[in-house]
Parts: C-alpha cells; structure tokens; sequence
C-alpha cells in the first residue's frame, strides 16, 4: 500500500548542495597527501565567524547563562544593534527596533515573508538566473513563480519595462523579488534602479521583497536598501556572508508595519526563536570592523585574480562581478549541459563548480558559477587546475 506524500515533496533539489555531496565524498577518497578539493561550488567564506562573535558566544556559554528561547522576534539588544547598523550603514536610514525580525538565517526570513505577505496561488515575480530557493519554496507553499529572462543588457536584473510588459501580458504580480548583489551573476541595482522599482511596486499594489544578504560585499559601488524607498518593502538580509556566519543560521527582516502581527505568529509557531548564542555572536560581530576589513580584502583580491586569470583558463564571458563572491561564466561554447559539465571539472580538475541550471532551468545549461570567497590560495590556484580540463 502507498501512502500518500504532500505535494511539496516533490520540491525541487538545491543542486549546489549535491555538488557539495559530491565534493566532500570525492574529497575523503582522496589517497593521503593528494591535493585536495577547491571549492567555488558555494557562498560559504573561508574566513570564518570575527573572533569577537566567537567569543562572546563562548563567554555566554561559560557564564552558564541559560541560552534558551528568546522573544520570537529576537533579543531587544540585537535588534537595537540592527537599527543603529541601519543609521550608520545607509547613512542616516532610520528602521524602529519594533519592525526588525531575527530570523532563522536568511532561508527563515523568506519562508517568514512569502507566508505573511502572499496566499496559495498569488503570482511572485523573479528575474533569471535567480538564487533557487525563491523559486522552490514559492512552489512548496503553493505560490506561483513568475521567472523573467534577463540578459547581460539588465546586467541580470529587473526593469520597469519587463514589469510592465508581463502587466500588460498576463496581469500585474503580487509581489516582486529583487536581489542586489545578485546570485548568482554577482550584478547590482543602482540606488536610482532600486528607487524606481520600489515606487513602481508601491503604486501598483506589488509587494516588494529585497534580497539583501550581500551588502557589504560590493565593489564597483555601494548597496542601496528598499528600506530607503519603501515603507511597504520587505528587506533580508543576514550574518551569513558579511559577517561570515554562515553556519550559525541567523539573519533578519525588516517589516512593513501592516505584516508585523502576521510574521510575529507565524515566526512563534514555526521557529520559536533564532539560536539564542547565535543571537551573542551576531551582536557582537557588528564591532568587529577591522577583521571585517580583512575580509573583504581578501575577496577583492581573489576577485581580481579570477577576472583576469580565468579567461586563459577557458573561461573568456564573465559576469560583471560588481558584489556578492560570485562570477557567471557564459559556457555555451563549451558545453549545452552544464550539470555534465561540472561533474567533468570536479572529476578531472579538483575543482567544484555550480552548474547554471541551479538558478535558470533552461539557459542555465550554458552557465556556471564561481565563488571566490574560500581560501585565497585555493582561490589563485583554480585557473591553473581549470586550464588542465580537456576542450
């Protein structure tokens, strides 16, 4: 007898974290002394949690404090420490403590906000190539992804004019996803491009949802917030990337104050409350600016290596690369299968990699990604690993 499963079971995979399977089983087959596996498949820094995070969590732990269940919407403390991030960050953007969320990593606040934002059905607009989990999770709650080609012209973001078209075609959505640094094409938004579609949004009734988690990591400009341009906008962000704090799986929202009372239930019900030590930490990351330096050093370093050394590795159409720890290469050329693909490099080279078909279905297939933020010496010897791969 077959028992029946939920629909959402057939939730499609994250394919970034198969890669990762992949890599770590070939990785302990390795004969001792073999060189090891490079990681570009993942946003997962090299750098590691500032050591101020780490040791307040451990003094916390140390302390015999409790640790337990705090407020659903966080401890006051880490919440005030985030408005005055806000001031400080986006010069003078004033965000009120009662409209900040600590949430279970980024990943918590997107269930969090397509639930208190949207119903079954409702239509969520996206550009591709997209971060996957938009698109999985919106059909596991029984939402509708509506995916927007966009091209290199966008710099693989989103224009009034693809809005405005798909209203004109098939009716406006209900809200808008937008993400700036991008995953995985690493493009930004401009202040001006964001300002316009946030008034776009809030004078067609479309919920806005702004996918911050990379600020911080740009280089070309510095990240706008929708918090700037809209009081009806949800923003995301989280500790993973800036804060290298991936691991410890806290992040936040900052709430429209019409779906407060509805993301506060749903957060009580769902998750309770963010780890309380990971609650510490993240405080206390906020003073660690100078480690935070350092880091980003680092990136820009291996991001101006990888620009100039992976064209001669076979790698000529690169993403603009303007923030996040990411670049898209344009593979077409070399292959229309782009899973293939990237068993091939990790199989031949050592080298993991993100087939494109993880954030766009079906252009993906000419695409790969690459994450730069791992160790700078794995970072500098990719290319020459890469160059090895067989045309």
């Amino acid at each position: 007898m077959m028992l029946k499963r939920g629909a959402a079971a057939a939730i499609a995979p994250f394919l970034v974290m198969d890669v990762i399977a992949r890599a770590n089983a070939r990785q302990a087959a390795l004969p001792a002394g073999a060189p090891g596996i490079i990681h570009m498949e993942v946003g997962q820094p090299g750098t590691g949690a500032p050591r101020g995070a780490v040791e307040a969590a451990s003094r916390a732990m140390l302390a015999g404090e409790p640790l337990g269940y705090t407020e659903a919407f966080g401890r006051r403390s880490l919440r005030e420490a985030i408005c005055r991030h806000y001031a400080s960050f986006y010069d003078g953007v004033t965000v009120e403590p009662g409209r900040i969320a600590v949430t279970t990593g980024a990943s918590g606040g997107f269930l969090l906000a397509f639930l208190s934002a949207f119903d079954i059905g409702d239509r969520i607009a996206m550009v591709s190539p997209y971060y996957p989990p938009y698109l999985n999770i919106l059909h596991a709650l029984g939402m509708v992804p509506v995916v927007l080609p966009a091209t290199e012209a966008t710099r693989f973001q989103p224009t009034v004019a693809m809005l405005e078209q798909l209203a004109e075609q098939d009716g406006l959505p209900d809200g808008l996803i937008v993400a700036s640094p991008c995953n995985p094409a690493g493009t930004m938004l401009a202040a001006t491009e964001l300002a316009v579609l946030a008034q776009w949004c809030d004078t067609h009734g479309v919920r806005l949802v702004s996918d911050e988690i990379y600020h911080g990591l740009t280089w070309e400009m510095p990240a706008a917030t929708a918090a700037s341009f809209s009081d009806t906008a949800i923003v995301i962000n989280s500790f993973s990337k800036y804060w290298s704090m991936t691991g410890w799986r806290v992040g936040w929202m900052v709430l429209p104050l019409d779906l407060v009372g509805a993301a506060e239930r749903l957060k009580q019900n769902m998750f309770i409350s963010a780890p309380h030590v990971s609650q510490v930490a993240a405080e206390a990351a906020f003073a660690c600016t100078a480690e935070i330096a350092a880091n980003l050093s680092r990136y820009r370093r291996s991001r101006d290596f990888l620009l100039q050394h992976l064209p001669g590795a076979g790698f000529p159409s690169l993403s603009p690369a303007q923030g996040a720890f990411y670049l898209y290469a344009d593979i077409s050329a070399r292959s229309g299968d782009s899973l293939s693909f990237a068993n091939r490099i990790l199989d031949e080279t050592g080298v993991a990699v993100t087939p494109g078909v993880d954030f766009d279905a079906g252009r993906g297939q000419g695409f790969l990604r690459f994450s730069y933020c791992g160790p700078e010496d794995d970072m500098r010897n990719a290319p020459s690993r890469l160059a090895l791969l067989a045309h």
